[in-house]
């Protein structure tokens, strides 16, 4: 017998609806607008002649029917998504496209790729970078790396790496003519700067928060403003895990011994389903093996 079922996208919009238990934020997890979210709740009640949701001026609140649709649904639509992971990735080779920012690139994930190249010679790895959030679906992404919260919506994410904030220079200009020997001396530098605020919460921590106001260049990347700190083009505030190889190296030095915990890390964030795919999975398994051998989980 045929089976009756209401159209997928329906019943997408409405068990994600559920889960957040709001339309904008269901509209946010499927890239359509709220309006589009409410229209296909409607739509499956009226096929289902039933209300799901109760509308208030406060938000959506789920029907007892609602709630018993919501619990079947969702599983049924996570096991959908599973399969169709593993009909398309059945492969354990072929293209993952990796997306990332350019710091985290040029700075830790590059020179590394050659180990998982020899590893997994059928792997063909694309990077994708840019500082703006990742949209799998419309850019066709496999997997990411993001430096924020660990709270996305609609995304799995797993602590990759944690990391410290510090200030960083080339050997050359800790010896210049303005020796650096304690963080006072800073005042008689230049200090590079992101676009967002950087340096206040080391410049609090050392009791220097009057230097924050200091003018100085200003990077929209952080890999460009390392760059320009080995260089001697000025003092950048280092993130442990961009300035690891830079200082192993010998090409930043790191004048002072305090550090303070960045609020943010970096995790691995996949779209649902994807790590049943095995090429996912292996390429995640080694970004956690690398940096664990970089002793920087």
């Amino acid at each position: 017998m045929p089976r009756d079922l209401p159209p997928l996208i329906a019943m997408r919009a409405f068990e994600a609806a559920a889960r957040h238990g709001s339309f904008t934020q269901a509209a946010a997890e499927l890239n359509i607008t709220p309006a589009a979210v409410s229209q296909q709740v409607r739509h499956l009640e009226q096929q289902l002649d039933v209300s799901l949701f109760l509308r208030q001026a406060r938000g959506i609140t789920l029907t007892a029917a609602g709630r018993d649709y919501a619990q079947a649904l969702g599983p049924a639509l996570d096991q959908i998504a599973s399969a169709t992971s593993q009909v398309r990735g059945a492969d354990h080779g072929g293209r993952l496209t990796v997306a990332t920012t350019p710091s985290f690139a040029a700075k830790w994930l590059v020179q590394r790729l050659a180990r998982l190249q020899a590893g997994q010679p059928d792997l063909d790895v694309r990077l994708s970078t840019s500082n703006a959030l990742t949209s799998f679906a419309e850019d066709d992404i496999d997997v990411a790396v993001r430096f924020g919260s660990g709270r996305w919506p609609g995304v799995s994410a797993t602590l990759l790496m944690t990391t410290e904030l510090f200030p960083v220079c080339s050997p050359a200009l800790l010896r210049g003519r303005q020796p650096l020997r304690k963080p006072e001396d800073l005042q008689h530098h230049t200090m590079l700067r992101l676009v967002f605020p950087d340096w206040i919460k080391w410049l609090e921590a050392a009791g220097l928060e009057q230097l924050a106001q200091r003018r100085g260049p200003q990077f929209s990347d952080a890999g460009l403003m390392m760059q320009a700190a080995v260089e001697g083009h000025g003092i950048a505030l280092g993130q442990r895990v961009l300035v690891a190889d830079d200082l192993a190296a010998g090409r930043l030095v790191e004048p002072f011994d305090l550090r303070v915990p960045s609020e943010s890390a970096y995790y691995i964030v996949t779209p649902p389903g994807a790590l049943a795919r095995p090429k996912v999975q292996a390429f995640c398994s080694w970004l956690q093996e690398e940096a664990k051998a970089a002793d920087l989980t």
